[in-house]
Order: C-alpha cells, then sequence, then structure tokens
C-alpha cells in the first residue's frame, strides 16, 4: 500500500474505534474490509531495480503465468519510444536493451539516447518523457543505454513532495539526471539544475571514450555508478574511478579508484572501469563491482604485473567506498576478459551468503560474499606465455572447479559449417592460427581468441532461482582471429586514415544466409572486424570474427545456449541450444541478453537473432512457448503484476548480431483477461 492510502485506512480505523455501538462497529468493519480489498486489487508486484532485486537475480516471485498456461500468453500492448524521429549519424548503431523497472503501476525504461519514459503498465500509454538531449552526430562509441534506477524519499509524506521519488540515469555524455518520477521534470535540487557533469573531478585523458551505459545502482541514499571506458583507444584512457553520490543533493560522497598503482605510472594507464551493472547487499551495506581491463585491453607492456582489482568483483562499501575484498578473474588482462556480468547474490546451501560471477570465459566462481572467500576451488593453472617484445603475461591464471558452462577450446578438427565450401575454409583457417588453448597470448601472428570477446557470458548475466540456488544463464561459442599489428608497419596514411573514420571502425559482415534479411548474422561491437589505435603502444589492434564464406560461425555448434548449474551442488543440469542462425535447424544463436526466472516456474529470454520471446521449462530447458515481437531483442525481459493480472515485457530493438531494420518496440505479453461477471438477472431485480 502506498501512503497515502496507509494514511486514509489509519483515519478509518479511528472512526472505527470511537464508535459506541457494536452494530455500528460492525458496519465499519465490513466497510474496512471492501475498501482494503479494493487496494490489494490495485497492488502492484514490482520489478524495482535493473534484474529485478539489487542481488542481480533477475527472479520474481510472481505464479499466475506457469507451465500450464504459458501456451496462452499474448500481446497485452505494444508502447514505441520514437527513438528515430530524431535524426544523426549514431542512430544506425543505436542498441535498445534497456530491462525497464516499475512503481505504482508505472514503467521507467530508457531509449538508447537516455530518454526517459514513464508509461502506463496496465495500458502502455505514454504518461511522460524526459529527453537529455544527446547528440546524435557526436563520437559514441557504445550507443546504448540498459537503463534506470529508481530511489524513493524514507520520509512518511514520499509521493507528496516534488522529488520525493526519483529517476536516476547516466547518460551517454558523462550526466547524472534526477526526474521526478511523478511528473518527468528535472529535480532542480540535486546537483546544477537536476544534472552533475560526470567528467569533472576525476583524471579524463579524452572525454570522446568515457560515457556511461547502465544504470546506476541505489543503496539506500547513495547512488552508486562506474562508467564505460573506450579501453582500446590509447594507455592513457580515463581513469574507470566508481563512485557514489547522495540522493538528495548530488554530492560527492566518495569515489573508489580500481587502478592506484596507475596514477604513478606515464604513461598513466587507465580503465579498469565497472561498465556492467553493479550489485548489492543492503543488509550488510555493501556493493560488487564488476570490473573491466586496464587500458588498453590488449596489450599490457605499461601495465607491469597482475593489474589486481581489474577483471575483478570488488566489494565496497555501499556508504563510504572503502575496499573490503576483491577476487581477480583474470590476472594481467590481454583478451578483452572484463567482467561482463552483473554478480548475483544468493544464500549457499541456506548458510552462507553468497555470490557468483559468471564470465566470458565461460567459467564461474562462487564466493563468500562477506570475505572473498571461495565456496569451490579455485586453481591457479600454467598458461602459455608471451613472446611480445615488452610484454610480461602472468604464468597462471585462476580455472574454477565448477563445470564450465560453454567450452574452453575448439580445434580445426572440430569446425563446423553449413556446407562443405564452409567447413574446409574454416579448417584451413584454424589450423593457420596460433592455438595453444585458452589465455594464449594475443601476438603479432595471427592468434585465435577464444573464448570470444562476447563470452561466454556476456553483460545479459545470469538469473539464479533463490529457492533452489540453479543458475541460468545464455552463451556464446564464438571466436576471432586477433593480431597485434606493429605500428611501423602501419605507416601514418592509414594511421591517418582511422583517426579519420574512428566512428566506423566497425565493418559488419552481411552473409547470405537462408534466414530472412532481418534475421542475418553480423558480428556487432567488440565482436566486428576492428582496427584500434591502443595509442601510445608499438601496436594497433586487429580482431575480426572466425566466419566461413557464408558467413556463419566456424566454431562447433551450439553457438548459443541457455545452460543450468545447481549452484548448492556443483553440478551442470542441462544444456540447450538457443534459437538458431539456420532456418528450420536446431544450432543455437549469439545473443545480447539475459534470462529471468519466475516463481511460476518458467525461464524467459530473447537475446538471440531471431524476433522472439522465449518461456522454458526450468527442469529440462524445453522451450514451451514462443511469442513473436517485432524484431529481435537484445535485452533482458522483467515481469510484475498489477491487481490480478502478471505481464512480461521486452524491449525489442533489433540486433546487433542481425542486420535489418532497427527497432523501438516495448512489448507486454499477458494471460487474455476473464470476462466480468454478468449480474444474476433475479439478483438485480428491484
Amino acid at each position: 500500500m502506498d501512503d497515502k492510502k496507509i494514511l486514509l485506512t489509519e483515519r478509518v480505523a479511528s472512526i472505527l474505534l470511537a464508535m459506541e455501538t457494536q452494530r455500528s462497529r460492525l458496519v465499519v468493519f465490513l466497510l474496512l474490509g471492501i475498501f482494503v480489498s479494493s487496494i490489494e486489487a490495485q497492488k502492484t508486484s514490482e520489478w524495482s531495480t535493473y534484474g529485478g532485486n539489487l542481488a542481480g537475480q533477475h527472479y520474481s516471485p510472481l505464479r499466475q503465468i506457469d507451465r500450464r498456461n504459458v501456451k496462452n500468453l499474448k500481446v497485452a500492448w505494444i508502447f514505441h519510444t520514437g527513438v528515430f524521429k530524431t535524426a544523426g549519424a549514431a542512430n544506425t548503431r543505436a542498441a535498445f536493451e534497456a530491462n525497464p523497472v516499475i512503481w505504482r503501476s508505472t514503467l521507467y525504461l530508457s531509449s538508447p539516447f537516455d530518454q526517459v519514459f514513464a508509461v502506463n503498465a496496465q495500458s502502455g500509454k505514454d504518461l511522460w518523457s524526459f529527453d537529455p538531449k544527446i547528440d546524435r552526430n557526436a563520437t559514441i562509441d557504445i550507443v546504448t543505454s540498459r537503463g534506470v534506477a529508481l530511489w524513493h524519499s524514507p520520509k512518511r509524506s514520499r509521493g507528496s513532495a516534488a522529488c520525493d521519488n526519483r529517476v536516476f540515469i547516466a547518460t551517454l555524455d558523462a550526466r547524472l539526471l534526477a526526474i521526478d518520477a511523478l511528473t518527468g521534470r528535472r529535480c532542480d535540487d540535486f546537483g546544477s539544475h537536476g544534472s552533475i557533469d560526470l567528467a569533472k573531478s576525476i583524471h579524463l585523458q579524452d572525454k570522446t571514450w568515457y560515457e556511461f551505459t547502465s544504470p546506476p545502482t541505489v543503496v539506500g541514499n547513495v547512488v552508486v555508478l562506474g562508467s564505460s571506458v573506450g579501453d582500446n583507444q590509447a594507455v592513457e584512457e580515463a581513469s574507470g574511478a566508481v563512485r557514489g553520490f547522495d540522493a538528495r543533493s548530488g554530492k560527492l560522497l566518495w569515489s573508489w579508484e580500481p587502478l592506484p598503482w596507475a596514477q604513478s605510472q606515464h604513461p598513466r594507464t587507465g580503465a579498469g572501469n565497472a561498465w556492467s551493472v553493479i550489485a548489492a547487499d543492503p543488509e550488510h551495506g555493501l556493493v560488487y563491482v564488476p570490473t573491466g581491463s586496464p587500458s588498453p585491453d590488449f596489450y599490457g607492456g605499461y601495465r607491469p604485473g597482475d593489474n589486481r582489482d581489474a577483471d575483478s568483483v570488488v566489494a565496497l562499501e555501499a556508504e563510504t567506498g572503502k575496499r573490503v575484498w576483491g577476487f581477480q578473474t583474470v590476472h594481467h588482462n590481454i583478451w578483452d576478459y572484463d567482467v561482463a556480468a552483473e554478480p548475483v547474490l544468493f544464500t549457499f546451501r541456506n548458510q552462507i551468503p553468497a555470490l557468483a560471477i559468471a564470465t566470458k570465459t565461460g567459467m564461474v566462481f562462487v564466493l563468500n560474499r562477506l570475505t572473498g572467500q571461495p565456496l569451490y576451488p579455485i586453481y591457479e593453472k600454467p598458461v602459455p606465455q608471451s613472446d611480445v617484445p615488452g610484454e610480461k603475461t602472468s604464468s597462471t591464471q585462476p580455472f574454477s572447479s565448477l563445470p564450465d558452462l560453454a567450452p574452453l577450446t575448439f580445434t580445426a578438427d572440430q569446425v563446423s559449417g553449413d556446407n562443405e565450401k564452409d567447413r574446409k575454409f574454416c579448417r584451413d583457417k584454424v589450423a593457420a592460427l596460433v592455438n595453444q588453448g585458452i589465455f594464449t597470448p594475443v601476438s603479432t601472428k595471427s592468434t585465435l581468441l577464444y573464448p570470444g570477446s562476447t563470452g561466454g557470458v556476456n553483460w545479459g548475466s545470469p538469473a539464479v532461482d533463490p529457492d533452489t540456488n540453479v543458475l541460468f544463464v545464455n552463451t556464446n561459442q564464438l571466436a576471432f582471429d586477433t593480431r597485434l599489428v606493429p605500428r611501423s608497419e602501419t605507416g601514418s596514411d592509414i594511421a591517418s586514415r582511422i583517426r579519420r573514420k574512428w566512428n566506423k571502425w566497425m565493418l559488419y559482415w552481411k552473409p547470405a544466409t537462408n534466414l530472412p534479411a532481418e534475421q542475418r548474422f553480423r558480428a556487432p561491437d567488440s565482436a566486428g572486424q576492428e582496427l584500434s589505435v591502443q595509442a601510445g603502444t608499438p601496436y594497433l589492434i586487429f580482431r575480426e570474427p572466425l566466419l566461413g564464406p557464408s558467413g556463419l560461425p566456424c566454431t562447433p555448434e551450439p553457438w548459443g545456449e541457455m545452460v543450468a548449474l545447481n549452484l548448492n551442488t556443483g553440478k551442470k543440469l542441462w544444456s540447450q541450444p538457443l534459437g538458431t542462425m539456420i532456418a528450420g535447424q536446431h544450432t543455437g544463436s549469439a545473443s545480447l541478453g539475459g534470462p529471468i526466472i519466475t516463481a511460476g516456474r518458467l525461464v524467459f529470454s530473447a537475446a538471440t537473432i531471431e524476433p522472439y520471446l522465449r518461456a522454458f521449462d526450468p527442469d529440462t530447458g524445453h522451450e514451451l512457448w514462443r511469442g513473436s515481437i517485432p524484431g529481435p531483442a537484445q535485452a533482458t525481459p522483467m515481469t510484475y503484476q498489477i491487481g490480478k493480472r502478471q505481464f512480461v515485457v521486452i524491449c525489442s530493438g533489433g540486433s546487433a548480431f542481425a542486420g535489418g531494420a532497427l527497432g523501438d518496440s516495448v512489448v507486454a505479453f499477458a494471460l487474455p483477461e476473464t470476462p466480468k461477471r454478468q449480474k444474476c438477472k433475479y439478483l438485480d431485480r428491484r
């Protein structure tokens, strides 16, 4: 119940107590019951943060939609953001990856250009919108926003005063904005007229590659956020500092630097940033920060050592930013194996506060979330060493004792292909690459990067059922040809060409497959054909996906899976191909976006290159239902219930892996409404 209804109920109760006769009290009891029932009928089950809760579980306790009736799901409403009505060069790279949140029957979500929308969660009608006016012709590295965060004043009167309830969004042009959740107006008492310049008070070499793509995490009255840094562009990139701001005033409360050792270096290594979602444990006052690699990604000659707290999960005190513990998933990362997934919190075997980290390598690490101590053994194993002058790789890397979510290696005799031409091409290509298994160092020779830069597990993150502690996650199985290009070989002409076209450094594949044009595979984001500058080092980095002539991956099928792992027992329960990249086959699909799990015993996921939202049986992984949506959805679903009706919502914006038009649709599914009962004609007589 909201505060106004609570106050009204209290007033009715006080009238009840003042009644003198038993009959009068009985009448008021009945009226109070009817009143409370009407309130409960409008009650909303909230998905109040990105991923459903601060623990990052992607879990909902709702059970109206279940395995028995999921086949009856229909589209309840569709909302269009209209994001492409404004022209701009960056429109062609916009990715609609938002996970909406809900409060008081209102959905809040963001477009790829940080426009915030408040939408009636029952009807899909627009209530208000806020546009921060991002320059769409500016150089923007990653064009997306994965969502917003909510904050509510602890005052009893919240809901009546302006900005007692706030929507926070961190933007592509490095601002933190506070918006009134009821009106869509700026909160003038926050920062400067509702805005904080996040590029101030931070080491920033070039603002071009400094942005924000994930929602902040709100713990009590502290707004915590990391940043997104273009970490392939130079050694001296922006600091990856994680900061905490006061939710009321916008005052900076603390700042934590993930690479303190780099501050005294020259050149000064940057990044180590937390670009993904930060999880939190309010009970223990901790936030869990997934960090990326120091800059640049693929050459570490100017950042010697393990680079501790980069490529890690680090526990910080939410109120002070004080470091409590850290666990590094990759030492001296030169493979772009940053921690992309949100850490997920759960209670291990009903006893120990725990945390699971699903990584791009396809490994899962389970730790005590209060101490950072492993709950399953982790082994340091020898790995191949670099022969690149100036590079010193770690002699060992951490390997989890839990089953791998995806294969860690593959060889030329395992290649896939839709025809013999593809298979021969892929065999020859893979055989020619330097391939010593996972953690093969990138060098001046063409090297196999597998698992690839998209994972394993990417930002879609796992879902965990807190009743069973079974983890569900989407994985990719794509490989890349990677090579350091000596700067002396590129010549000034190539270097200047790269600088002139740095906003177009992705060259997308558009293969001829038997999929419709809007579903054809192409390589997105870091998986595209790339030649990045790595300024300040002796090398540029070349990277492209391993694809056959048809444009399909050379790696063995399935190319994408959904996997279930029991975190209590350490047993892998099942893995199933997720979607397809060849019509009529079960190849699995490259995916971006994650699953959710509900108490109705359903796992929902979209994420593939196909235009479907799917529901799966969590016990077997079998697909139980698929619903058509306007285009592929590389986002994570969410669910909520208003009154007696449960909705499942997905943002459908097209696919970074597929050709075709991009989209702006928010689609809500629900079971058909039960027809209202007609009044009995006998009881309706006067």
